[in-house]
Parts: structure tokens; sequence; C-alpha cells
């Protein structure tokens, strides 16, 4: 037993044993998440209950089971309630989502098993998703062109009539994004030119009045385009649909304001499956809504990988350069070792504390000076003078600055000193050893210091939240204006994402399973950019590896 503990076996099962335990933790909070949020766009049955309260008041309630609990009799009895003639210690009480905003006080309801009459799932039960006010749960009763009903079956003049209005929101959102956002774009243009000419004492009649005159035809084409908008939305408004809702009363609601349309109940397992993947893809293309409790996560799924790939584009240069000249030029010296010190306790420091800097350098001086050099007639509005994605990456490429210095450092110290010799032996000089052999070969930790640095840089969020990320950003930092990668923009981010839901959301039980399904999201995103890493590392690792031999 003695040989067996001194050989070290016993600490290699242990370490082992560690690591998996680990891993097993790791996946099974990754299932918990995966299962929590993919199971929200699962369509779930809508039930219609009859309720008689502790008032005696009789009502009908009509939604979704979004959660359940037991909760002790004796909590409730001092809570207020009576629950006379109850004789069990616990109680069941069910959260049901019952939307129809305008109309019911709470979108979520709390309802005690014991004020239960009866619970039916009848068929025929519609589930309508609006654009705002959230879910509307009903029957419907039949579809309306203007004021009059429409004949044949309600089901398939709804659908055909959803995707006419489907149509007409695409063409208003591209006539929007497209022709009137270039216009409004060439307008600022136009402003600013006028307000640079005045700076620079150039302001001259004709100068002004070729200005006017540019400005007046692009008010005239806005003008016709705004035209073109009010009809479509109005082309849009036309249909209307009459829902009857948990009250018993009829609702008319604007097709114009609906996206979408289910009958859960009516489902069967291959129809409920498809309608979860279409609820997914809606959700991973679409835009948020309602406080970011509804509709999608695009704009934050391509602000972050957009900062990401932008933060690898300048962290991966400045680390490279610096590792090379620590390992290959500095002299083996105290300031060298000093260096290395601060690079290393620099991965330690707070990302908050990036944050402050970045805020402080590049938006304030950095971006401050580039607006009073370039965009004078900008001012006091600044330009990159503000928080956006460029400052973002710059912040974030500075963070991991360390990770990229210290693996590539290692990278180059495995190449034998031998290979450089061969090199200069053959004529090469220093830098076309560095160039052709060197960087080469150690270009696969190179490719390992820029997945630990992605790894790290797509989860912040405490250092962008001073630095360039907003709550909704519903302007892309990517469009079809010159210069096409306007980096001075502001970003939507996942990460802040699930802070602004989870935390600061204004409907904490809607908001609870988007935090959820926008984690794994996450989480899906920073893999993938992890595995795009790695596949490029393995290609160059056996693209070198002849230089290896």
């Amino acid at each position: 037993m003695m040989k067996w503990f001194k050989s070290g076996a016993p600490w290699i099962w242990l370490t082992g044993g560690a690591v998996s335990l680990s891993l097993v933790a790791v996946l099974g909070l990754l299932l918990l998440i995966g299962w929590r949020g993919l199971t929200f766009f699962w369509p779930h049955t809508i039930y219609e209950w009859d309720i008689s309260s502790t008032e005696g008041e009789r009502y009908t309630v009509i939604g979704e089971i979004h959660d359940r609990e037991v909760v002790p009799v004796a909590q409730l009895r001092g809570s207020g309630l009576a629950l006379e003639g109850v004789t069990s210690e616990t109680l069941t009480r069910y959260l049901v989502k019952t939307g129809n905003r305008e109309f019911v006080q709470l979108d979520f309801r709390w309802l005690l098993e014991t004020d239960i009459v009866s619970r039916e799932q009848p068929a025929g039960l519609a589930v309508l998703e609006r654009s705002n006010h959230g879910n509307f749960y009903g029957y419907v009763e039949r579809v309306l062109e203007g004021d009059n009903a429409v004949g044949g079956d309600v089901r398939e003049q709804l659908r055909s009539r959803l995707e006419r209005v489907g149509e007409l929101n695409s063409q208003m959102k591209a006539l929007q994004r497209g022709e009137i956002g270039t216009i409004n774009f060439e307008l600022e243009k136009l402003r600013l030119k006028q307000r640079r000419l005045e700076l620079d004492g150039e302001a001259t009649d004709e100068a002004l009045a070729g200005i006017r005159a540019e400005e007046q035809q692009l008010r005239t084409d806005y003008q016709a385009l705004e035209k073109q908008l009010f009809a479509l939305r109005e082309e849009a408004r036309r249909d209307n649909v009459v829902v009857r809702d948990m009250r018993g009363q009829e609702v008319t609601l604007s097709l114009g304001e609906v996206l979408d349309v289910a009958w859960p109940n009516d489902m069967g397992p291959v129809a409920k499956t498809l309608h979860w993947f279409k609820q997914i893809g809606k959700f991973v293309s679409g835009e948020p809504r309602e406080a970011n409790t509804e509709g999608g996560v695009f704009p934050a799924i391509f602000g972050t990988v957009f900062m990401v790939i932008l933060m690898a584009i300048i962290v991966t240069p400045l680390g490279v350069v610096a590792a090379i000249y620590l390992h290959e030029y500095a002299g083996k010296n105290n300031l060298t070792k000093i260096i290395r010190i601060a690079v290393i306790n620099l991965a330690g420091v707070p990302s908050i504390v990036y944050g402050v800097f970045g805020l402080g350098f590049f938006v304030y001086m950095v971006g401050g000076s580039l607006d009073r050099l370039f965009y004078p007639e900008s001012l006091p509005t600044p330009t990159f003078g503000s928080p956006g994605v460029l400052w973002s990456a710059l912040t974030l490429a500075i963070l991991t600055l360390p990770v990229v210095i210290v693996s590539t450092e290692e990278g180059l110290s495995r190449i034998p000193s031998s290979v450089r010799q061969g090199s200069l032996a053959l004529g090469a000089t220093k830098a076309e050893t560095l160039w052709r052999i060197v960087i080469p070969m150690a270009s696969p930790a190179i490719m390992t210091g820029l997945i630990l640095a992605i790894a790290r840089a797509a989860g912040e969020v405490a250092p962008l939240m001073l630095v360039g990320v907003v709550k909704l950003a519903p302007n892309l930092p990517l469009d079809g204006n010159f210069p096409y990668l306007h980096v001075e923009r502001k970003f939507m981010h996942l990460g802040f994402h699930i802070y602004d839901v989870g935390f600061q959301s204004p409907n904490v039980e809607a908001a609870r399973p988007l935090v959820y399904a926008t984690s794994f999201l996450l989480v899906t995103v920073i893999v993938g950019l992890n595995l795009t890493a790695i596949g490029i590392r393995n290609h160059l690792r056996e693209k070198f590896r002849s230089l290896d031999q």
C-alpha cells in the first residue's frame, strides 16, 4: 500500500476523478439550461379553468401553465386565506400565463387548486402572437375584411391573410431600412457638410444653394416614399380577426399587429415539433420586443459575433508581436522579467477596471480627439467620442492580450534553436527566419491563445456596459450606407441581454424562460467560435507538421 501511495497513482486517480466530476457538473448545467430554454418554445397545452374564488365570485380563466409549486397550508393561511375545510398540509398552485394584457391586469396569475372547479383543454383555443401586448388567448370567431366577414374556413382565411400581412410588413421594413434610411443618412450628411462649410468660412451662397437643392430633392423623394409606406400600413390594417376571450366578450384585433397564430390543443406530435423549430428560428432571427421579453435576439447575436471577430483581429497581431519581441529580441535581463511579470499580472485585473480604462482612455481621450480633429461639424454630438463597438473590441483586446502573449511565447519556446540556426546558416536573415519558419511553427500555439481569448471575451459583460453595449440598438453596425461597417455605433450583446432580461425586466415571469434560452444560445455561440478556431489550429498543425520533423 505504501509503495502504491509513493508511486503517485492515488493522486492521478484523484485528479482524474475531480476532472470527471467537473465535466459531469458542466454537462449537467448545460443540459439544465438547454432544457429550460428550449422547452419554452414548445407549444404548450392551453387550458380553460372554471374558477370559484373564496369570495364566491365565479369566472373563467384561459391560459397555459407556466409553473407549479406545492405550498404549505399554514403559509397560505398566514397570508390571509381562510381555506375552510382544507385538511391537507400542502396545496398545489399553478402559475398561469393568461396574456390579453389590455383587458387583464396581470399577464400571469396564481390559481390555487381549491379554487378550481374544473379544468378542460378544449379544441379551438388559439394563441395569437402580437407585436404589442404579448399573446392573446381565445376562440377565433371570424375574419373581417374591412367591416365584412369573410366566408370559408376561418383558420385557412386567417393563415392566408397573416401571410399577406407578413409580406406587407417585410416590405415596410425593407422600405424603412433601405430607401428611407438612405435618404435620412444623406440628409444628415448634407447637414454636416453645411456645418463644416460654416466652420471653415466657405459657406458661400452658391455652395449653400447647391446643398438646399440636394436637400429639397431628397425631401421630395422622402415624401413619395412616406406615402408608399403609409399605403402599405393601411393595407396591413385592412383585415381584422374577431376573438372571444375568457370574459366571453368578442374582441376585434387588427391583423397588422398579429404576427402568428397557433392552435396547440389541436396539434399532433409532428405539428408541435415543426412549430417548435419554427419558434426557435424566429427567436434566433427576430428582433426583441416588449422590453426584450418577447421576440428574438438576432441583433444581440450579430453584435456579439461582430465584436468578438473585431477583437480577435486587433488582439492577435498585438499579442504575437509582443511575444516575438519578448522571446526573440529582448535581452535576458531584469527589465524583461519585470515586463513578463506585469503581463501575467494583467490577466488577474478585474474586468470592470478594463472597462473604466476603456471609457476614460479610448472613449473620452482617443474618441474625443478624433471628433475634434475630423468631425468638428458634428459636435457637440459625438461620433467616436461615445461608447461603441470599436472601443468595446479594443478594451477586450487589452483584457485578453496577456493570454495571447503567454500562449505565443510558450509556442516559440518549444521550437528548437537548431531550426533557427539552420535557417540562419542557409543565409536567411533573422526576420525571414521568423516569418517563414518560426511563426508558422508557432501558429498552433497562437491559435490556442486566440481560442482562450475568444472564450473569455465572448462572455464578458461588465466592461462592455461602460464602452458600448446597450439594452436595445435598433440599427446594426452593418448596413447599406458607406462605410457599411459602422464601428462607432453602440450594439447589443447576448451577455448583457441575459442580465437585462433577468434583472431589469418589468415582467419577470415572462422573462425567466428567455434567460435560459439566451444563456444556452450564448454558450452555443461561444462553442461555435471556439470550434472554428480549433479547426483552423488543427489545419495549421497538420500543414506545418513537416517543419516539426
